[in-house]
This record gives structure tokens, C-alpha cells and sequence, in this order.
């Protein structure tokens, strides 16, 4: 079924083609208004991509970042987790596809067989033609709330889904999910401190059903940062296309998207020692990491006297595992 590679160039190069005729202008007074839902408190009654200029607009300005953060919790999830590779898996409001597009070059040997569910019928279309001839996937209409009943599927993905929600129907969704995956589940949220209290609820949720937490804490416990002090979240370098630029109005040929995660899986999995949780200072002969670990946060100052251990802390980012060579 994949006729070229499920990556971010080839992404891109899809999106171009779709978006060529899409009047700059109208595209820009669309992303407006989305930015305004994404950043605001979005109705939970109606889709927010109403017609195919909203949908061509969101796919540019979203799709590359919602894709790489979620590529960057599946990478966290497949170190974790080498062997273990799905084999049909149910993208959760998953729109113009981004997560399917990720999942796809997560397992690119061998990718899974995908449903896409979603509510917004114009996002559906689209996806539909974006990942034609590149994903194997089944694109459906479903209202995402209490009613939603899920197949049971080795792999479940919530990606940038549970804002758009009522507490209740978040709820619901994960403890859905939860119960559909034979293997596990991914949740992505904006790297926000309301996307991470959103991701905690949902890891205890899922920890409570019997999952595992494979990435990106290293046990299964409470999370030891308080409430309100500080929230738990990574970045992913996303490369801007032309297009992106011109319809998000910028001029710098990439931009860091923020985001929190949690993948948890139902079979026995061994999370990294410790995790790097802020970007990594580095200083004359020494590199300052902020780990979170088994015992709590804590920071660790590697030298130059602990040999190729410092020059694998210059190298490390934010979100490896650490020690290196550890499972992510």
C-alpha cells in the first residue's frame, strides 16, 4: 500500500499539492480562527473545522507539528517497547491524519492497519485524499464523547483531542481507549500546563485500568511535580515549508512545538532509568540535565572526568533517556 514513505517531507509534499489553490488570504483569516480555538475554550457542541478552507488551512498550519510530536512519543514508545510493533490500530479524532501519518513511519517495515475516526466530515475528506496511496487506513465519521464505542485495536492514539472535550467526555474517551487496546495507548497534548493536568488525569485513568506507563515517566507512579509549580512537556523541531510560512505568516524556516504525552502499554515493559526533562545546560566543562526519576526530580552535572559519559550529556536533548543506552 505505501507507494512512498510515511515521513515529514513526504507529508508535506502531500500537503502542498492539496493546498495550491487555497487563496493565501482566506487561508490566513482561517488559521486566525483557529488559533483562537486552540488557544481559547473550544464549543464541544459542533466541529471546529467547519468546510474544506478551514480543514486546508488547519492541515497547514497544524499537521507538521501535531505529526512530529506525536512521532516523538511513538520514537519514546518504540524504545521502550522494541519488539512490540501493532498490527491495526484507531486514530481518536484524528482529523486530516497527522497521528496515522506518524504511526505509519513509526513502524514503517510494517505498518498497521489504521481507522481513522473523527467528526468533522470536511477533515475526513481531506485526510483521505492526503494519504492516498500512503496509508492503509479506513476514514469514519463518529461523534467523540460518552457514546463513542471503540473495536478493539492493538494501538490507540488521542492526539491533541481531550481540549476539545467536556471533563466527562474526556473521561469517557480514555477509559474507551483503554479498554479497546490490546497493546497501548498514546495521548498527546499541547505542552501547556492545562495539556499536562490533561495528561495526568488521563495517566491515572489508564493506570488504574492496567496499563503500564512505558514513556515518558520512568515508573508508574504518582508524578512527583505539584500542581501549579510546574508541568511536565517536551519539544519537537518542526521544519516549515514555504506554505507553512506563508499561511502562519512567519519567516523562520522551523518553530519548536511544545507538547506532554503519555504512551502506556498492557504488556510488561522497561521504562528508562531516568528522563530528561528540561533542555539540557551546557556549560564550560560540565552539562546540567533535570532528570526526572524513579525517586523524584533531581539534576545531575556530568564533567569532563566522567569521559564518554560527558560527551554523551552534550549530545543528549530534551526527552532521552538517561543514562544513555537505557530504554527511552
Amino acid at each position: 500500500m505505501n507507494a512512498s514513505p510515511p515521513s515529514a517531507e513526504s507529508l508535506r509534499a502531500a500537503l502542498a499539492g492539496l493546498l495550491d489553490g487555497l487563496p493565501p488570504s482566506r487561508a490566513a483569516k482561517a488559521v486566525e480562527r483557529l488559533i483562537t480555538n486552540y488557544r481559547g475554550t473550544t464549543p464541544t457542541d459542533a466541529p471546529v473545522l467547519r468546510d474544506r478552507s478551514d480543514v486546508a488551512a488547519y492541515a497547514a498550519y497544524r499537521m507538521p507539528a501535531t505529526f512530529e510530536a506525536v512521532r516523538g512519543a511513538l520514537a519514546a514508545l518504540r524504545e521502550a517497547a522494541p519488539d512490540w510493533a501493532p498490527g491495526t490500530h484507531t486514530d481518536v479524532g484524528g482529523g486530516t491524519g497527522a497521528a496515522s501519518w506518524a504511526v505509519a513511519g513509526a513502524w514503517e517495515e510494517n505498518p498497521p492497519r489504521t481507522t481513522v475516526l473523527d467528526w468533522a466530515e470536511p477533515a475526513l475528506a481531506l485526510g483521505r485524499e492526503l494519504a492516498r496511496g500512503v496509508l492503509d487506513a479506513e476514514w469514519r465519521r463518529e461523534q467523540v464523547g460518552t457514546a463513542l464505542r471503540l473495536a478493539d485495536t492493538d494501538l490507540v492514539t488521542v492526539s491533541y483531542v481531550l481540549k476539545e472535550l467536556a471533563v466527562a467526555d474526556r473521561t469517557a474517551l480514555v477509559t474507551e481507549a483503554a479498554r479497546a487496546a490490546r497493546g497501548a495507548v498514546v495521548i498527546v497534548e499541547p505542552g501547556t500546563p492545562d495539556g499536562y493536568e490533561r495528561i495526568i488525569a488521563a495517566r491515572d485513568l489508564l493506570v488504574g485500568a492496567g496499563f503500564t506507563v512505558a514513556a515518558p515517566c520512568p515508573h508508574s507512579g504518582a508524578c512527583p511535580i505539584v500542581p501549579g509549580t510546574d508541568w511536565c512537556h517536551f519539544s519537537a523541531r518542526v521544519t516549515r515549508s514555504s506554505l507553512h510560512r506563508r499561511v502562519k505568516g512567519g519567516s523562520l524556516p522551523y518553530e519548536d512545538e511544545k507538547y506532554a504525552y503519555v504512551a502506556a502499554v498492557r504488556f510488561p515493559v522497561t521504562p528508562a532509568a531516568a528522563r530528561i526533562t528540561r533542555r539540557p545546560q551546557i556549560r564550560k566543562g560540565q552539562v546540567l540535565l533535570e532528570l526526572c526519576g524513579p525517586d523524584g526530580l533531581g539534576r545531575e552535572t556530568v564533567t569532563k572526568r566522567h569521559g564518554a559519559l560527558y560527551k554523551e550529556a552534550r549530545d543528549a536533548e530534551w526527552g532521552d533517556a538517561w543514562p544513555p543506552g537505557e530504554p527511552a
